[in-house]
């Protein structure tokens, strides 16, 4: 599965976008920095998230959208077809239109 496609089933999931996750994430205090531990356990408490979808909202709550280009492009099953995710909602990525 895609980085991207985890962030779009995670969307599918809770019906909240990756953007409004770093919101959410943001008024608990995590962001750069923040453990990974923490956040995981927050958003399988609070949302029902299992660790990979987890791992895909912490990258993006602590890093930001740019990921690695590595998979961007392969004919792996982990490819993106870019190094920046969309975290505005996969229904407005243009890249899916």
């Amino acid at each position: 599965m895609s980085f991207q496609a985890y962030l779009d089933n995670t969307e599918d999931k809770t019906g909240i976008t990756p953007c409004e996750f770093v919101d959410l994430a943001t008024a608990k205090g995590f962001g750069p920095g923040a453990k990974a531990g923490e956040i995981v356990t927050w958003l399988a408490d609070d949302y029902g998230l299992g660790r990979g979808h987890a791992m895909a909202l912490v990258h993006v709550i602590t890093k930001g959208p740019k990921i690695a280009a590595k998979h961007v492009g392969t004919a792996g099953a982990h490819s993106d077809v870019s190094d920046e995710l969309w975290l505005d909602g996969k229904a407005t990525n243009p890249a899916s239109s």
